[in-house]
């Protein structure tokens, strides 16, 4: 008995499982295999996502958003950058004797070709500048105003090759022709064959400049050259930041008096 019902319940099973086949298969053909597909893509549809990623619309609206977000950081990074070079820039002017104040510039224009030896400003006659007009930044003397219009004006720079200024040393008031290197050096000749100088002397202008008051100061000593013939020599690095102007002070030209000359009548005369 016990034999006959297990048979039974093995024939029963089976039949479901036949049955339940029959009615699948049925169901596909008259579905066309709809509901099937329907199933698969729920069932794989999670499974895709973390396969494929944001989509193709996600992923460049997402690099724009990031584009965007660069350039505001890289906005907001320069003008941080400007405005505390002005306010040094106002520093440095404010020090100055109210009726002898400059006007404070901005450098717009630099060409790779000339990066030495000049600059032009956002600043021209219309703000009273003039040719000869004298040019400062943070540390000392830049260079003289070269030309002018109405609203901008082109800066000579000591830097330039064919710059040449009338400096003395502050410590021993030895004195020379300081000239450009097109760097931010410069190569000082002294008017003595063995001047009393020494690495570290601090260079400004002197009473022999035509072209500048005494007393701007203009760089140090870098190192020196006491066996160059037939003068001298020293090497200057220059205290403005030359290689990257930014902002910068034009003064009026002063009235010098008459330039003492060299006690030695050998010695050159300086611009």
């Amino acid at each position: 008995m016990v034999t006959v019902r297990r048979w039974w319940d093995r024939k029963v099973l089976q039949v479901g499982l036949l049955g339940l086949a029959i009615g699948g298969a049925w169901m596909l053909r008259q579905t066309q295999g709809e509901f099937l597909a329907e199933a698969y893509q729920v069932i794989t549809r999670p499974l895709q996502m973390l396969q494929t990623g944001p989509s193709l619309e996600e992923r460049q609206e997402e690099r724009l958003k990031s584009a965007q977000f660069l350039e505001m950081q890289t906005r907001i990074t320069e003008l941080e950058s400007q405005n505390k070079k002005l306010q040094d820039l106002l520093g440095y002017v404010q020090q100055e004797p109210l009726a002898s104040r400059p006007v404070p510039a901005r450098v717009i224009g630099r060409s790779a070709d000339h990066w030495w030896q000049q600059v032009t400003i956002n600043r021209g006659a219309n703000s009273g500048i003039k040719e000869g007009y004298i040019v400062k930044a943070e540390g000392g003397l830049v260079g003289q105003v070269d030309s002018v219009s109405s609203n901008t004006s082109r800066i000579l720079l000591i830097s330039d090759l064919k710059s040449q200024v009338g400096v003395t040393i502050s410590r021993t008031s030895a004195k020379g022709v300081l000239r450009g290197d097109s760097s931010s050096e410069a190569v000082l000749e002294f008017y003595e064959k063995v001047p009393n100088v020494k690495v570290g002397d601090l260079v400004s202008t002197s009473l022999y400049s035509q072209k500048f008051p005494a007393g701007l100061p203009v760089g140090r000593i870098k190192s020196l050259d006491l066996k160059k013939l037939p003068a001298s020599i020293a090497k200057i690095e220059l205290f403005p930041a030359i290689s990257s102007l930014d902002w910068v002070a034009v003064y009026p030209k002063p009235t010098n008096p008459e330039p003492e000359q060299p006690t030695n009548p050998e010695s050159k005369k300086s611009n």
